[in-house]
Parts: C-alpha cells; structure tokens; sequence
C-alpha cells in the first residue's frame, strides 16, 4: 500500500440505506474532491461540514450532500481527510467513487484508514486492532473491553513496563562501557524484584485472555443431560422462541442445534446437544459423540436432570457420571434439575450440591438460571481493567513470560552483563511488538488484512 496516495472508500455498510459515508485521505483529498464538489473547499477551517452539490465531468448533478472537511494532523488518518455524507442509493455511491478515482484517488485496502492512523503516530497497533473488536462487539461486555483498549488502557500498561525494563536495560549496557573498571550501575536486587513484578503483571494479563476470549467470541454453553431430560425445551426458554423440536420421544435431538442471546450485557452461545445413553442406533451414537465434543469445547455446561423420571438415587449417580466429563479447571458445571412442577417438593430438597431448580416447560425459574449463568463467568472487573482478547497479544504475552524467566534465571546465575542485556532486549522486543514500537511489513499486513474497507 502506497502511502503517499489518496484514498477513498465506502465507509458505511454496503447496501441501500438512508445516507452512506464516502472518506478520503491524502495529501490529495481536498484537491480531488473539490474537482466535484461545487463548493469552494480551500479556505475551510477543519472539522466543518459543507452543503453542495456532487457534479460530473458534464456537469450533472449526481446528488447534494454534506462534505466534512479534517485538516491534518487533527483527523483520524493524520492526514488531510474528507467525509461525503450522500444519499444512500446504490448507484450514487459508485458514480461517486467513480468520480473520485477518475479525479486521483485510488480504492483503499482494507483497514487503510486505520493503518495510515498507526503509521502517522495518531494510535499504537494495540489501539487500531481494538477498533476492529470495537466494531465487532454483540454485547456490553465486549464493547467495554474493546473500547478501554482503544482508550490505551492497555497500552499504558504495556508502556510502563516496557520503560520500567528499558532503564534498567541502559544501566546493564553502560556498565559494558565501563567493564575494565569493575562499576555496577544496575542493582541486581532491585532488578530482580522488577522482573518479578512484570512477571506478575503479565502472568495476570495471559490468565485473563480466558474470560478474555468468552466476552469477544460469545460464552460456549452446552446443555447436556440424558435423552427427554427437557435440553431443546430448555433451548426455546431460554431463546424465548421455537428454535428446536420438542417431542416426548427419547432421542429426539441428533444433531446439534446452535443460537446466541445477550444475557446481562454478555453474549451467550447455547448448544443443545442429543441426549447422553447407551443406544444401538447408528444415527443417534454420531449425535451423542457430537454432545461429548461440545461438552469439551464449552466454557459452561449445563447438566439438565429430568427430576420428574429419575429417583435420588440414580440422579446423584447422574450427576457424578456428568462430573467427570467436566475439566473444572477450565469449565464450570451447572447442574439444573428440570420439572419442579411436576414433582413433591419433598423430593430435591435432600439432593446433594449447589443446584437450580426449574420447569422449562412453563419458564419457571428460568431467571435464577440466567442469573447462574451471568455469575459463572465471573467478574467482568472494574471498568478501567484490562482483559486480554486478542489472540495475538496472548501468544507475544506467553513469548514475554519465557523471556522474563531467563532474565530471573541469569541473575540467579549471576551470568555477565552483556549476556544480561540479550535477554533483557529480548523481553522488550515482546513488549514493542503489542504497541507496535517494533513491527513489520509482514504482521502490519496480517493484521490490517481482517480489517473492513473504509475502516
């Protein structure tokens, strides 16, 4: 990508709409567009909107819109930027970016816009990938993290440790400027209790990108349990509609069915799975070997028991059958007890464990399932905390906590300075790489290849 070009782009959803957004960017941009603008554009202070017309070669009048000019270095690009708000219609959006790509501009790549912010200092890498969580987010939670990223709230952190180390690194190199006279500038002690407060920071950011990753991609919830326990009843309560067939016959489900609700500002996957029993049907076996993979590809599992059919006996038997599918390390299980209404009381008040108790059929209860399910996330942390979402930083965090162990293991072996100072480097070149201070053509491109045009 040729960063001394102009570019433009739709910046809006592609499709008719009511209004759409064309941007430019470059030194070019006021130029270009004032070759079809009717409005003169040169005197224009920034961060001001026209009204005119958009004219071609012949001087017909393509649509009247509202031109919002940004001088640099105030816009989003740094650069000289322009906005053309037009009329919706498919055919006025191309003719207009026909006409500014016959004027000297070019078609933006992907992600352009936000690459040209990153290459003209206005955001670190960090902050731009944010944008593109920013636009993905389907619920609160992950809109909150993705816009405390953009802030740099996570940069700043990142930044303070990275400065932190560097002075320590320029300690350890003048010592080598002074090595023939035996002066230590850096003490070994202090950097050791830094290492280990980096190290502490970043071991809590790597643990996060669990609770991380569930906000950005949607919680993965199975519901599992045997055959007629209530699971696509379940599904259709909690979705609020009739999202899987309910029959009383056992076996019904045998395939897997997939929807996602918002449940407390938090994106909910919810996979019913076929019902979990030993059967001799060739096409029910595939579907109960489908329910165990989604049993280990989820973060909650919830285990429906048909309270109505089962004694004490056999569902704590069911129960700690279920138990130990469940890694509970990295999943939480929520035993859920369906049919209350259709059973004595008497009956699940001596059942053993933490349990939630419901009749899917008539959604009763069904809130202090929700409730369940919010809280088995976890707290989503102050406002201002930094959660790790992006796979990217997570694997360059994990590279960081294998360099900080070799700067503790080197001064625990006392090894000379210079040897020192590499680690120490190599721990910083990890920091840079999340902000960008240190990058490359090749991860710029990955990075900005998943990003929309226009953005």
């Amino acid at each position: 990508m040729n960063q001394e070009d102009t570019i433009c782009a739709l910046s809006t959803a592609a499709g008719v709409g009511a209004i759409a957004i064309i941007r430019l960017s470059g030194k070019d941009a006021f130029s270009i567009v004032q070759k079809i603008f009717t409005k003169e554009l040169s005197n224009s202070p920034s961060h001001k909107a026209h009204f005119g017309r958009i004219v071609n070669a012949k001087n017909e009048v393509i649509d009247e819109v509202l031109v919002s000019v940004f001088k640099n270095p105030t816009s989003f690009t740094g650069e000289d930027s322009v906005e053309i708000a037009c009329h919706g219609s498919l055919f006025i959006q191309e003719e207009i970016l026909n006409l500014l790509v016959e004027s000297g501009a070019r078609m933006a790549g992907p992600g352009e816009f936000s690459l040209r912010a990153f290459m003209n200092g206005k955001m670190d890498l960090s902050q731009t990938e944010a944008i593109a969580d920013l636009i993905s987010a389907n619920s609160k939670a992950a809109h909150k993290v993705a816009m405390h990223q953009m802030r740099g709230g996570f940069s700043e952190e990142i930044n303070e440790l990275r400065q932190s180390l560097m002075d320590f690194a320029s300690l350890v190199e003048l010592e080598l400027d002074f090595s023939e006279e035996d002066v230590e500038f850096a003490d070994r002690e202090q950097l050791n209790n830094l290492v280990e407060q980096i190290e502490a920071k970043t071991t809590s950011l790597l643990s996060s990108f669990r609770l991380g990753n569930v906000i950005k991609n949607g919680v993965p919830v199975a519901i599992v349990g045997a055959p007629n326990a209530g699971k696509s009843t379940l599904l259709n309560a909690l979705l609020n509609e009739e999202k899987a067939i309910v029959s009383d016959i056992a076996g019904t489900t045998r395939d897997i069915i997939e929807d996602t609700i918002i449940l407390n500002g938090v994106e909910f996957r919810f996979i019913d799975t076929a019902g979990i029993r030993e059967t001799t049907d060739e096409i029910e076996t595939l579907g109960i070997e489908r329910a165990h993979a989604q049993i280990k590809r989820a973060a909650v599992v919830i285990h429906l028991i048909d309270l109505k059919e089962n004694d004490i006996e056999s569902i704590e038997k069911e129960k700690k059958t279920f138990e130990k599918l469940i890694d509970f390390e990295e999943q939480v299980l929520i035993p859920v007890l369906n049919k209350v209404d259709e059973v004595e009381e008497d009956k699940f008040k001596t059942i053993s464990g933490s349990n939630v108790f419901i009749a899917a059929k008539t959604k009763h209860n069904i809130s202090e399932l929700i409730l369940t399910l919010s809280a088995s996330i976890g707290d989503l942390g102050e406002e201002n905390q930094t959660i790790v979402t992006n796979v990217r930083h997570f694997e360059i965090l994990k590279k960081c906590a294998q360099s900080l162990q070799k700067v503790k293991d080197g001064l625990e072996m006392q090894i000379p300075g210079d040897l020192l100072a590499m680690d120490i480097r190599e721990t910083l070149h990890y920091l840079g790489e999340i902000t960008g201070q240190i990058s490359s053509d090749e991860l710029l491109g990955n990075i900005f290849a998943n990003f929309c045009i226009g953005k």
